[in-house]
């Protein structure tokens, strides 16, 4: 199977050719891509399996011949992209399933099940691409996808703000990779990852290159995976269905930016400023985005702030030689995290609200949703023995065990952040008294809750694939691939009993302050009055961007139409006015006249006269 591991981005591809040729597809339109979906879910659990046995596979086409240079496409299967497949076609399968009841009665619904299709295929191919252009080819195309789902509600001008802004936000993010691509052309001639690692191993490349590209190849992630300074198109990603950010913002196109320094991780590997970097910005992003989400009252947005803290973990561990550690956490919340958007998707599409103030009381409402969310709220909080519990553990003692000191303080600091957040969500949406204005609350049909009941499986279990009790069998996979694995680092006992700790009293305190109420609600926002409206308006990084980088390409936008129009355009016309003057002057004197033309010639007679005197009769 794994020859014919290119077929299975090519279900999708199908699903939305055929979708868009027959967009009034209606109810069969849901069919259509459940079977795409289906059939490359199936590809990759075989090709995952086959894999597994350690068998590797790569097959390669020569696209271009530029001189002597052959450019090559096609395709690459590895442990890393093989994970990556089941884990990508999984969420996607789920969420395909999940649209069916959430999308139900859209008119629309063709075109989202097809925008589906064209997301799922771009990110399939750019999980298997063998080089970096067909990287590249399939980045960008990822965020056409994106763009089309956040904006599917084109009629809304939130929506078509938020999917520009998303494009926008990560097209500048992919100017960064675009150079490191080049670059990394330049120095050894090739785009191919293989070739790549070998001139880095061979050390053909200087160690200034090595951290230059690799800072500019981080770059693109850092606009993919919402990392600061480049986040705040994550969050306003929420304008788009339900459905579209448990996938965007779960598995796949968040991931890439993960996925990407995953895979190119031996460069990385090689430059300390590089890993330097990407641990720093991942410890900031982790803690910034904690503490953001402690006030939000959309219970999408908290999710989405959730997310990106989440990828910051992640950064963090693969800047700190914990590569195992990152993919490991971004398989657990790849589960975690959908079970958490499709919950709220199916609180949503109950009440008919995302204001967490307008819930209440939902718990013996959503008899389903209810506990599920509360298991993917306990995972994401590091609950002991499920599966966000293992992989933070790995990452924490990654970071320690790499003498990252401060920020492993930030990184536990931003643990109890999230374990209070999102207890702080479940018990202000599923507790208490109902708020809702919506007469009848009932839970969601079969086709959402069944998507749910699967993750919430998987948010118990998928931890157990790598712990130093019943063995690190994702470790041991993923040292199978090119990139050769640091010592695993299960740390002193101290670690998982700190982290545990810190979890336990996020949960805690929030149960004292939005269940119990035994602590006023509003107690931090009285305490720190100036942090707390900081906080609130998301350290007012959207209105410094607005104040600077928009405002200033406006009036420098402004200062080059006034420029155009009255230097270039003036002097245009200055000279047109001119030529014009001439030619009417010209035209007047060849008016036909013979008093005139006798006139000129008298006059010139004089003229010549004055200067042969003033001269004395000779010209010089």
């Amino acid at each position: 199977m794994l020859q014919n591991a290119w077929l299975i981005p090519l279900f999708p591809l199908l699903s939305f050719i055929v979708l868009t040729a027959f967009r009034h597809a209606g109810r069969l339109s849901p069919l259509i891509g459940l079977s795409a979906a289906l059939a490359s879910f199936l590809g990759a659990v075989v090709v995952f399996a086959e894999q597994w046995q350690g068998n590797s596979y790569k097959a390669e086409l020569q696209w271009l011949m530029i001189g002597d240079q052959s450019i090559t496409m096609g395709f690459e299967v590895n442990p890393l992209n093989a994970l990556m497949l089941v884990i990508v076609t999984l969420v996607s399968l789920l969420v395909h399933l999940y649209s069916k009841g959430y999308m139900e009665g859209d008119s629309r619904i063709a075109v989202f099940y097809a925008y589906l299709g064209l997301f799922t295929f771009a990110m399939l191919g750019l999980v298997l691409s063998p080089n970096l252009l067909q990287v590249y080819i399939f980045w960008e195309l990822v965020g056409l996808g994106s763009f089309l789902l956040i904006g599917y509600y084109f009629y809304k001008p939130e929506a078509k703000a938020a999917a520009k802004k998303a494009f926008i936000m990560t097209r500048i993010g992919d100017v960064g990779l675009f150079i490191g691509i080049i670059l990394l052309f330049w120095q050894t001639g090739s785009f191919e990852y293989d070739e790549i690692f070998k001139a880095v191993e061979n050390q053909e490349i200087s160690q200034a290159m090595i951290t230059l590209t690799a800072l500019l190849v981080f770059i693109g992630a850092i606009g993919k995976s919402g990392q600061l300074p480049l986040h705040t198109w994550l969050p306003d990603a929420m304008e788009g269905p339900t459905p579209v950010s448990a996938l965007i913002h779960a598995a796949t196109m968040v991931a890439a930016g993960v996925y990407l320094v995953a895979s190119l991780f031996p460069l990385f590997d090689a430059s300390p400023a590089a890993m330097t970097t990407v641990a720093a910005v991942g410890g900031a992003t982790a803690i910034f985005a904690a503490t953001i989400g402690l006030m939000q009252k959309d219970i999408k947005r908290v999710l989405a702030y959730s997310t990106v803290s989440q990828l910051g973990y992640m950064m963090l561990a693969l800047g700190s030689a914990g590569y195992s550690a990152g993919i490991f956490h971004l398989a657990t919340h790849a589960f975690f995290k959908a079970l958490l958007f499709l919950a709220a998707g199916s609180v949503i599409h109950a009440v008919h609200t995302q204001n967490i103030e307008e819930m209440g009381g939902l718990w013996k409402k959503l008899n389903l949703t209810g506990p599920l969310f509360l298991i993917g709220a306990l995972a994401i909080s590091g609950f002991p023995l499920l599966s966000g519990f293992f992989s933070k553990d790995e990452i924490l003692a990654s970071v320690y065990a790499d003498g990252r000191y401060g920020l492993f303080a930030l990184a536990l600091a931003a643990a109890f952040m999230t374990s209070f957040y999102m207890f702080r969500l479940f018990f202000m949406v599923f507790s208490g008294e109902t708020r809702t204005k919506q007469e009848s609350v009932h839970e969601s049909g079969w086709t959402m809750t069944a998507p749910m009941i699967i993750l919430g499986v998987l948010a118990v279990t998928a931890g157990y694939v790598n712990t130093p009790w019943f063995g690190t069998f994702l470790a041991d996979y993923l040292a199978q691939g090119p990139v050769e694995l640091h010592s695993d680092h299960h740390g002193p006992i101290w670690i998982p009993l700190a982290a545990t700790a810190v979890s336990l009293l996020g949960i805690v305190l929030a149960y004292m302050m939005y269940a119990k109420r035994s602590i006023r609600r509003d107690w931090l926002t009285r305490s720190f009055p100036s942090a707390s409206h900081i906080i609130y308006n998301k350290w007012f990084v959207d209105e410094a961007y607005d104040a600077t980088f928009i405002k200033g390409t406006k009036a420098a936008s402004r200062a080059g139409t006034l420029f155009d129009r009255y230097v270039v355009e003036g002097a245009a016309e200055g000279a047109t006015s001119a030529v014009q003057w001439l030619a009417k002057t010209g035209n007047k004197l060849q008016d036909g006249n013979v008093q005139t033309y006798g006139s000129a010639v008298i006059l010139g007679l004089a003229v010549l006269f004055i200067v042969i005197a003033l001269t004395g009769g000779y010209f010089s």
